[in-house]
């Protein structure tokens, strides 16, 4: 069955809240050919499903975006067997409507980043993916129906611009960024999505909104006030993602198909000659093509 295990991708907020709903935990250490993973992958039951949860900024948050090891996380989930991925994330408004504690499932990214490890095949050939659409409408689409059972605010669609980091924008910035038609702004979808549709997953990104980025002058507080605010924010965030999530695994609906294009998207990418590619390459990589 495809849908044997869910992948999560836990990111700021999440981690600890989703640890402590997991029943029957097994934590798996899973090599990959990208070095290990940002933590060991916790596989358990969620709901009515079994999920393979991965804390993307490792344990006690120690990794900063640009550390995390993107590649090592996707490929161990589909090493897994892990078809469906819902990833989460926390970011800053670029519009007035999307407020601060709500939630944002991102279906399109700009991708501002330049340090991180865009692809598994660097080394393998030249292998193009489609990536239109770079989320899998069918399992957003899944999610929007579990969000409308909930009393909580969750916009179905918006841009997300990825930025380097670890700095956040200046004013500038985040102006040129809403100019771009952003509406929220993070520092981890991307190159994660990429990933997940080289390795032929249905991926969705839940966004958790902790504050108005920094185009919208803040009141005047001082810092310490202000940052718990944020974090107040993030909480509730969290909270509200966490009822999404149980929402959505606790559904009847099936969230995994095997005739949908995210799961076909390596058919037409690789370009290379098969006679080019090396077989050790092509069997150290084969997970992605499963």
């Amino acid at each position: 069955m495809p849908e044997k295990i869910i992948g999560i991708i836990g990111g700021t907020g999440l981690g600890d809240a989703i640890i402590k709903q997991i029943k029957d935990v097994k934590r798996k250490k899973i090599s990959t050919p990208f070095g290990k993973p940002s933590s060991d992958i916790v596989v358990g039951k969620f709901g009515q499903r079994t999920i393979a949860f991965i804390n993307r900024h490792g344990d006690g948050h120690r990794l900063s975006p640009a550390k995390i090891p993107f590649a090592a996380n996707i490929f161990a989930l589909k090493k897994l067997g892990v078809h469906i991925l819902i990833s989460s994330g926390a970011v800053g408004s670029l519009r007035e409507t999307i407020k601060p504690g709500q939630l944002v499932l991102a279906d399109q990214f700009i991708d501002k980043t330049y340090r991180k490890q865009k692809s598994f095949f660097e080394d393998f050939g030249a292998v193009h993916c489609e990536m239109t659409n770079p989320v899998c409408d069918r399992l957003r689409g899944e999610i929007v129906k579990a969000a409308g059972k909930l009393d909580i605010t969750v916009h179905s669609k918006g841009t997300y611009i990825c930025m380097e980091g670890p700095q956040f924008s200046t004013r500038a910035e985040s102006q040129l960024h809403r100019l771009w038609g952003g509406d929220c702004i993070g520092m981890t979808a991307m190159p994660e999505a990429k990933l997940a549709r080289e390795a032929q997953m249905c991926y969705a990104l839940i966004a958790l909104v902790s504050d108005y980025d920094c185009w919208r002058p803040h009141n005047e507080k001082n810092r310490q006030t202000l940052l718990r605010e944020i974090v107040a924010n993030l909480q509730r965030a969290t909270e509200n993602c966490l009822s999404l999530i149980k929402s959505v695994l606790n559904s009847r609906n099936e969230l995994a198909d095997e005739n949908c294009s995210c799961r076909k998207s390596l058919q037409l990418a690789v370009w290379t000659s098969e006679k080019k590619i090396s077989r050790v390459r092509r069997k150290v990589l084969s997970p992605l093509f499963e």
